[in-house]
């Protein structure tokens, strides 16, 4: 049996966050999700080499978890791997970006209409208390981009999946919600980046509308209004990262 450590477990519910609640993880899983954590939110940056020296130093962990939780994010495709160059962060592609959004939107949109179908008062109050969750959270994003991610960002982007994931929750299929899961990550690494850019936030767009036009059609059931504007929501998304990234491609292929 592999060695297990104890670390801090996230909340399921608000209800559980003023508890001390822990979970046993084997080192392979801290490797796993703390690689994951900067490969998604652009602190190891798209294309770089994943040697093992370096991942050993920056995460304080010996090889084996190491080249465990890289052969896993490979399957992710996170991570790619070539015998002659080794493992390295998946590179960035206008393509594959929106082949994932396109996917991301037929399996949300499906969730969304069953949890639409399914869900009950319980369900729509853990919905609408995400809503306000993410609206009151601080956050001066626009004013304080940089290159470092802010402990209030971390927290506004956890709000921001809880939103996400409240208004699919109900939908009753492990699957689409796993495979939804699988695709925000993979956006999220496109998303993430940009958000640290002041070019992100000068953009004409109104998110926090986006949002509470999504709560108000989930919260009166109009399914095709909903799908649709999530459909929308994520083509936004989508539209205004691909202005920073190709911005931000332009100039580093020039250095």
């Amino acid at each position: 049996m592999k060695p297990r450590i104890k670390v801090a477990k996230a909340a399921a519910s608000p209800a559980e966050a003023s508890n001390e609640l822990y979970e046993a993880i084997t080192l392979a899983e801290q490797a796993h999700r703390m690689l994951r954590r900067d490969i998604i939110s652009g602190a190891i940056p798209a294309g770089q080499a994943l040697r093992l020296e370096y991942l050993k130093e920056r995460y304080s962990l010996s090889y084996s978890p190491l080249r465990e939780a890289l052969n896993r994010l490979h399957s992710e495709k996170l991570v790619t791997s070539t015998p002659s160059r080794g493992f390295r962060v998946a590179p960035f592609s206008e393509e594959e970006m929106w082949d994932t959004i396109e996917t991301r939107i037929v399996i949300d949109c499906e969730a969304l209409r069953r949890s639409l179908a399914k869900g009950d008062d319980v369900w729509e109050a853990r919905l609408v208390a995400a809503f306000q969750t993410l609206t009151q959270a601080p956050s001066d994003r626009g004013a304080n981009a940089s290159d470092h991610q802010h402990a209030d960002d971390v927290q506004m982007e956890v709000h921001h999946h809880q939103f996400h994931r409240s208004l699919i929750a109900a939908c009753g299929s492990r699957w689409l919600l796993d495979l939804s899961d699988q695709l925000y990550a993979q956006t999220e690494r496109y998303r993430q980046p940009s958000l640290r850019d002041r070019r992100y936030w000068k953009l004409e767009r109104d998110v926090a509308l986006e949002h509470r036009q999504l709560l108000d059609a989930a919260v009166a059931r109009d399914a095709g209004l909903a799908a649709g504007l999530l459909a929308r929501h994520y083509r936004e998304t989508g539209r205004a990262v691909k202005q920073v990234l190709g911005l931000a491609a332009a100039g580093q292929a020039a250095t």
